[in-house]
């Protein structure tokens, strides 16, 4: 333990190494640096996008009924945010959220 990490400990985030689509495009299954595979649902990602479209940025309040999205609902397209997270295509053609590794770790825990 170095003077540092005395001073102000630091929680070290979770990272994925490996991303999937899984059950046609319906889950997403994630591997951790720390060897746990972890899955969540498509429809789970999108009523929890934390985007300010899907979230009110002063009150926190959800601006989207969860119900409302399709139990069938899909991800079109996947892709890197830098090192830190992924954003997504759903099939209603959501596209605006930013997912980090600690928050998609916390949606799909096991």
């Amino acid at each position: 333990m170095n003077f540092w990490d005395r001073i102000k400990p630091a929680v070290v985030a979770p990272v994925a190494t490996a991303v999937e689509l899984k059950s046609e495009q319906q889950a997403l299954q994630i591997v951790w640096d720390d060897g746990t595979t972890t899955q969540v649902r498509a429809r789970t990602l999108r009523q929890q996008c934390p985007c300010a479209e899907c979230v009110d940025e002063w009150t926190h309040e959800r601006r989207i009924d969860p119900e409302k999205v399709p139990e069938d609902l899909k991800i079109v397209k996947m892709g890197p945010v830098g090192n830190y997270a992924l954003s997504f295509v759903f099939g209603d053609a959501h596209q605006t959220g930013i997912f980090n590794w600690s928050y998609l770790r916390e949606l799909s825990a096991p």
